[in-house]
């Protein structure tokens, strides 16, 4: 086996990706898994701004994992990279001097590792769509497949659009027959000899972490920043007091920033109001503005969605509470708002006794789900016909569905623009031998039982 390890860098925590692939070079086409995983503690590596080789320290506890899962003999071929996103797109907007610092810092820890480092760098939201499609498409065995004879074969199958949802943004990604009218959403990818024309977007800003942000600002201006400000998202039963400069400590909120102390406190107190929440989310796009034939929100254009869909990320773990925690079935947008406002008029108390491990996140999901509703409703137009075609997953062939593999299999080459020519694997001659010995066994079998019934004709004449 050879091995190949990814970086998560994102604005909430990092997670390690090892992948693993049969060595022999013809198998490269499609038998890429994930080997092991492992979550970093703490959070993501924009948050050590203020102290970068803290950031590179707070890998260590998983790439001393890597130390264990990759066999010694192999880890100075195994290809090492970080992929940083929306978090440290953040920082570089805000700080371009200290998100090179923290980059650096993680490089260096990196660098003192026995793998094959080949770089740490900031992902475009385009890259992270594209890369989340390509993962999705890949695993599903969308783009070629091994036949039962070994060799590879194109399925002819429709690809699927993959629906991002991280901590500071969002994205979606699907390939289009339309005219995509802004070239800056069109990639044209080549794969296995096939060209796909994909459109892709990314909102900045538009992640489960930014939006709360975003939604606490929105509470507050709108409340004119009193010392109490009530919060309809919130349940009822909680309450929390905040620094102001925990709001307003990023990109997405400062233009919104009071002319107050930012070490002022508010108290915001939950009152489980599931339309007036809705009305403040809402809030936070524009459906208004576009200068296109059609667009999603914010004057972005985005052509019909089609076909099939896999959402995952918060998109998975929103979904994933509504059904196993509320008991409500998702199938329709109806549903989802249903089930939205069903959480929203929920208690705190009721809350905590149906999941108590979720405390941290409990009180964000009545917003959370109401805003994955208006996105996929109003933002990227499903309806009640093509809403069932979203798939809602985490995994796919027990492998993470996301950017990271899709980003390796590209660095790696693994993934060629040409068509394989009749690449065989190694089974192949094992199934040649296989049949035969079927066919030689069949005919014996005929010509035994051809020659017994006559012996058994003959002695009864």
């Amino acid at each position: 086996l050879q091995y190949g390890i990814v970086l998560d860098a994102g604005s909430s925590h990092t997670a390690m990706f090892i992948y693993k692939w049969p060595a022999d070079k013809e198998n490269d086409t499609g038998v890429v898994s994930e080997h092991s995983m492992c979550d970093v503690e703490g959070p993501g590596i924009s948050s050590y701004s203020s102290n970068p080789p803290a950031a590179g320290r707070s890998l260590e506890h998983c790439l001393n994992q890597a130390l264990r899962d990759v066999p010694k003999e192999k880890q100075v071929g195994t290809p090492l990279y970080l992929g940083a996103t929306a978090g440290m797109r953040l920082l570089s907007i805000a700080d371009p001097q200290v998100s090179d610092a923290v980059l650096r810092a993680v490089a260096a820890t990196l660098k003192t590792y026995p793998f094959d480092f080949r770089g740490a760098k900031i992902l475009s939201g385009e890259e992270e769509g594209v890369f989340g499609w390509v993962t999705a498409n890949y695993l599903l065995e969308n783009f070629i497949k091994r036949g039962w004879l070994g060799e590879w074969i194109q399925p002819q199958k429709k690809t699927l659009g993959a629906m991002d949802f991280g901590g500071a943004s969002t994205q979606i990604t699907f390939e289009t027959r339309d005219t995509i009218e802004n070239p800056r959403n069109e990639v044209i990818l080549k794969l296995y000899g096939q060209a796909y024309k994909v459109y892709t977007h990314s909102f900045l800003c538009y992640g489960r972490d930014q939006v709360l942000k975003r939604l606490l600002s929105k509470l507050l201006q709108a409340e004119r920043y009193q010392e109490t400000v009530s919060h309809p998202c919130w349940p009822v039963g909680y309450n929390k007091s905040l620094l102001l400069s925990s709001i307003y400590d990023s990109p997405c909120t400062e233009k919104e920033r009071p002319r107050l102390a930012l070490n002022s406190t508010v108290t915001l107190v939950g009152t489980g109001n599931g339309n007036l929440c809705a009305l403040h989310v809402s809030k936070l796009f524009d459906f208004i503005n576009c200068s296109f034939s059609r667009c999603s929100f914010d004057g972005v254009f985005q052509p019909e969605v089609s076909g099939n869909f896999i959402a995952f990320s918060a998109f998975f773990y929103t979904v994933d509470f509504i059904q196993t925690v509320m008991g409500r079935r998702v199938h329709l947008p109806s549903d989802l708002k249903d089930a939205a406002d069903t959480i929203c008029a929920t208690s705190w108390s009721e809350l905590l006794q149906k999941a108590p491990r979720l405390e941290k996140r409990l009180p964000d999901y009545c917003a959370v789900s109401t805003f994955v509703y208006l996105l996929t409703t109003k933002g990227y137009s499903f309806n009640d016909h093509s809403f069932p075609n979203i798939a809602f997953q985490k995994k796919a062939g027990g492998t993470s569905i996301g950017w990271a593999l899709g980003y390796m299999l590209n660095l790696t080459n693994m993934i060629p623009p040409e068509k394989p020519s009749s690449h065989k694997s190694m089974l192949y001659n094992y199934w040649v031998i296989l049949i035969l010995l079927f066919v030689v066994t069949t005919l014996t079998s005929l010509v035994t039982a051809i020659c017994l019934l006559r012996q058994s004709k003959s002695s009864i004449i």
